[in-house]
Parts: C-alpha cells; structure tokens; sequence
C-alpha cells in the first residue's frame, strides 16, 4: 500500500509503499479517508516533540478519519510507530478509535479535530470552564486560536478576549464570538483594567512575553484564582517565571497537552467535539490535496490554511 513515509530523522515524508497493516485483538484497521498536517504532527515526523518515540521508517501523520472494515465511520489517533494516520491503511489501537457522527464529513473532522480538541480538552479536563467566566485567548489568530473562540462561546464562556499580531484577524474574531480583541502590543497596557474586571481562565498558545505579561497582571491584580493553561509555544520555549508568581498570588498554571490528560479523556474530549460540530459550524481554512503530493504540500503547509491529504 501506499504511504507518507519518513526515513530519518528531520527528513520530509515521501510517497513510497509500505507493509500492510495486521489487525489483531488491540487493534484495528483503518481505511484512511483524509488525515490532516499539524504542528504536532511535524514535530513528532522531525523527533523535536516531547512526546516522539519513534524508529524509522514510520508513516507520518498523528490523526485522521476513515473508515473500519464494517464501513462504520471513525476518527482515530495513531501514535503508535511506525503506524501514522497519513497511509491508504493504518492500525490503530482499538481504544483509539472514535465514531464519527453520520451526518459530520471525515474530511473536516480531520481538518478540524485537531486544532478543536487543544481548546476542548484544555477548557472542560483542565480548566473546567463554569457558564459565565470570562476567557483570554491569547494568540488567537491561528487556526487553533480561531477554533478556541467558538469553542469557549459554545461551552458557556460569559466573555472573551482574543489576542494576536494579525489585525485582519482580530477583527474577524469579533464575528466569531470575541467581545475584545487586543494586538500583543496593546496587550501590557490594558492587562490592569481587564484583571479589575474580572479573568477567570487564560487559553496560552504562545509562551513567550505576552504570557509573562498576563501572569505579572494576574499577580497584580489581587488574590483572585486565574486558571493559566498553557497550550503552545509560537513565541518560545522559555521564560524567566519567578516564584514569587506563584506562592503570593491566586495565579493556577497548568499545561494542557499530551501526558497532563489521559488518553481516555483525551480521546472522550476529541468525541464531544465532533458530535457538537455536527450539530454546529466550527469550520477552519483548509486545502485538500492528494497524499502522492505529500512531499511538496508538507513544506508548502502554513498555520493559516490547513492540508488535509485525501485518499
């Protein structure tokens, strides 16, 4: 069969055949319908995320919609070397593997579960989101941004402030559900009033500054509990965090991410996103292209405009 092969570490994949998968008790296999490019995805492909493990030849690609052999529709997670999501066939272990609904296309869940399970999962395993708080978003401009300010509104969120470089953006954020949309730069100066008014919990997505400067601001605003959850680092990998941040104030930081969610609420998180986006619009930008392009599109790939390789 054919599939995005990576051969060594940092390399690009390629179209080139590989081994048929085997199902066996703990696995099944999957007829792959459409499987989408991610930063997580790139990472594990290169070996520079925390959570690769990997022997090459592996076939890239983290996630994907298909179809098992009784025909029923399913996205599933496929972080199981060598057996990525990005192959005609995969083998998918049986826990990882969720229905779709009838009525959502395979190919816009694979667009979409991916960017919409980082704010799912971040607001209702981690945050706990309660009807009426208010949420930051900051860096809201990319395609998991976008998909968080919808997400939050959905979930019961009572107001959001998104932030980002891109003002085109920001101001299509207001017809998304943001109530305030702030530049990174004007971010400093407005972070004391907005704390006054009230932050309950902050979606990170790029580290860096501007999540310093939030947490200064939250800090500084009193004993009120701000749940920081930090998903992405766009801006960088550190910071200087003093202690102090965290001993004399309400300030809760936590990470949402592969190992702080289990894989059973990981995978119970992505199953209530698609079942709502069934029933609701949580579109995203995205390209359709031919998994035998696979070597150009992975280079070609931008955050504003997702790839999904169809089959």
């Amino acid at each position: 069969m054919k599939a995005a092969m990576v051969n060594g570490a940092g390399e690009t994949p390629v179209y080139a055949d590989f081994r048929e998968p085997q199902a066996d008790d703990h696995h099944r296999v999957v007829r792959v319908k459409a499987a989408a490019i991610s930063q997580l995805a790139k990472a594990r492909a290169a070996g520079t995320h925390y959570s690769s493990a990997i022997v090459h030849p592996f076939i890239a690609g983290i996630d994907g919609a298909g179809y098992l052999s009784s025909g029923e529709p399913v996205y599933f997670l496929a972080f199981s070397s060598p057996w990525g999501s990005m192959a005609e066939r995969t083998l998918v272990a049986t826990q990882a593997i969720v229905p779709l609904p009838a009525t959502l296309d395979p190919v816009i869940a694979a667009a979409i579960a991916n960017p919409g399970m980082s704010s799912w999962t971040a607001l209702t395993r981690r945050a706990h989101l309660r009807k009426g708080e208010t949420v930051l978003i900051n860096g809201a401009t990319g395609t998991s941004g976008n998909l968080a300010v919808r997400i939050a509104r959905h979930l019961g969120a009572g107001k959001i402030i998104a932030t980002g470089r891109n003002l085109q953006a920001l101001d299509k954020l207001r017809t998304e559900g943001a109530d305030i949309t702030l530049t990174l730069d004007q971010l400093p100066a407005e972070l004391p009033a907005l704390m006054e008014q009230g932050i309950d919990v902050v979606l990170d997505y790029l580290w860096g500054q501007s999540a310093l400067d939030i947490m200064l601001a939250a800090v500084a605003g009193g004993d009120k509990v701000v749940r920081f959850v930090q998903i992405g680092s766009l801006s960088g990998q550190e910071i200087s965090l003093h202690s102090k941040l965290l001993r004399s104030s309400g300030l809760t930081l936590m990470g949402s991410g592969l190992g702080s969610v289990s894989n059973a609420e990981l995978l119970a998180s992505i199953g209530e996103f698609l079942q709502a986006a069934a029933l609701r619009d949580f579109s995203i930008p995205f390209r359709q292209r031919p998994l035998s392009e696979v070597n150009n599109a992975w280079s070609e790939d931008d955050s504003r405009c997702r790839t999904v390789f169809t089959l």
